[in-house]
């Protein structure tokens, strides 16, 4: 009984970027997370060790969200090894990193990297 489970729209607010001002100025990045695991245990049981905790995949978000990088690539795919590690129970998965307003030469209201597993 493959099944889905999503954490959408975790907000942050970080310093991720190549600029010096990225750097120095906080700015709002929203994660996405989707995951395909087996629920059928958790279907049955009603049981919390039966299921893909979400808590913990926002605890593993927001550390790694707490560490400058340059690259959004860079960053989610720190997010993408976190998960894997402890949630081996996901048959596939996505992660998705937008920043607000990316420093380009023109309007933009976000910039996204999603990484697949």
């Amino acid at each position: 009984m493959i099944g889905t489970v999503e954490l959408a729209g975790m907000e942050f607010l970080a310093r991720h970027g190549c600029l010096p001002v990225e750097k120095a100025v906080e700015n709002l990045f929203v994660v996405d997370f989707s995951g395909e695991y087996d629920m059928g245990a958790a279907v049955r049981s009603d049981n919390l060790s039966d299921a893909v905790d979400y808590g913990d995949i926002y605890d593993i978000v927001a550390r790694e969200m707490a560490v400058p990088s340059s690259l959004l690539e860079h960053l989610a795919g720190r997010i993408c090894d976190g998960i894997a590690a402890r949630h081996p129970e996901l048959v596939s998965f996505s992660v998705c990193v937008s920043k607000r307003r990316p420093p380009v030469n023109g309007v933009a209201a976000w910039s996204r990297v999603k990484i697949s597993r």
